[in-house]
């Protein structure tokens, strides 16, 4: 039961989002570095993935995957723009504002893990 599919989504959303709160963190805690470029985690594989769900025939050209193995997301470095005069990138307000957003994703993933280890804990007792 605990090898279920959900479990498994669950776990890899929540791997996924405490990823992504380590990037943004790493980021805020480098905003004053010279030089620093600000990370992000990119979702690539999984969208790919969706993607080939809806090819509906062998003939529609398929989508490449840039993803490696398993893991449907990727650390990538922003390097396209620059804030700061000593050439950082980090944009302070869009961080935290992806902190607290992350956070509250995080905590709803946290609440349906919760729930549904309830819902087993329930049918173990006998529904008591």
């Amino acid at each position: 039961m605990l090898t279920s599919n959900i479990f498994r989504q669950l776990e890899q959303a929540l791997n996924y989002r405490t990823l992504k709160h380590e990037t943004i963190a790493q980021n805020i805690a480098n905003v004053d570095t010279p030089n620093y470029k600000a990370k992000a985690v990119e979702f690539r594989g999984e969208l790919d993935r969706s993607i080939r769900a809806f090819q509906t025939d062998p003939m529609h050209i398929p989508f490449s995957s840039e993803a490696s193995g398993n893991q449907a997301y990727a650390i990538c470095t922003k390097t396209d723009t620059s804030y700061l005069h000593n050439g950082n990138n980090v944009d302070v307000d869009k961080e935290m504002s992806e902190l607290a957003e992350n956070q509250l994703y995080y905590q709803a993933l946290i609440q349906r893990m919760n729930g549904k280890m309830s819902s087993i804990k329930m049918v173990v007792k006998g529904g008591r």
